[in-house]
């Protein structure tokens, strides 16, 4: 938990020290977006059933050809049981991959990416002690969505993506392998510099 609040705030800071330095650009191809969203699992977690989740995801991004970008950043989900005080699964980690985003007219673009991620799942009990770690290994996304400009920096990306990840859990002598799989509906608020 140190450890994400830690990554958090250097995430925080270097968002303001980008905004600061490259508000004045004039190509704008770099861009720092946050995307909360809303989660459902498509299968069950090993043996139980999953509620909605929620989560968020702070990304940058770097356009490097005119309709082609590469991005990376950091996400922190939570699915609840459908089960009576069992606690919650936290799963935490990285993202990297392509995005492709294209003029629909003057005021909307589409986009749709691909790529990776490398994250872990903890099972936490009801006070958010952690009782259970996958380890950190690599699953994958895809997305599909819209981007909105908000004036010349600004835009909103409402986006549905697909995610999965395979870890297993060892608690005690058994070993669970859980597969995460879920729809997130979300909407991002990203600036460009």
């Amino acid at each position: 938990m140190k450890t994400t609040r830690l990554f958090s705030t250097v995430l925080a800071v270097s968002y303001f020290a980008f905004l600061s330095v490259f508000a004045q650009a004039q190509d704008a191809r770099w861009a720092i977006e946050l995307r909360p969203g809303a989660h459902l699992a498509t299968q069950k977690l090993g043996e139980v059933d999953l509620k909605p989740g929620f989560g968020a995801e702070l990304t940058v991004a770097y356009r490097f050809m005119e309709h082609l970008g590469l991005y990376a950043g950091w996400g922190w989900n939570q699915f609840t049981p459908d089960v009576e005080n069992a606690g919650h699964f936290e799963e935490t980690g990285y993202t990297f991959g392509l995005r492709f985003q294209h003029p629909i007219n003057d005021k909307l673009d589409y986009m749709v990416a691909v790529g990776g991620i490398y994250n872990h799942l903890e099972l936490e009990d009801e006070e958010g002690k952690i009782y259970g770690d996958t380890g950190h290994g690599f699953g994958w996304q895809a997305e599909a969505g819209l981007a909105i400009p908000l004036g010349e920096r600004w835009r909103l990306t409402p986006s549905i993506r697909y995610r999965s990840l395979s870890r297993d859990l060892t608690l005690g002598e058994q070993t669970t392998q859980l597969d995460l799989t879920y729809f997130s509906l979300g909407v991002g608020v990203a600036i460009t510099f």
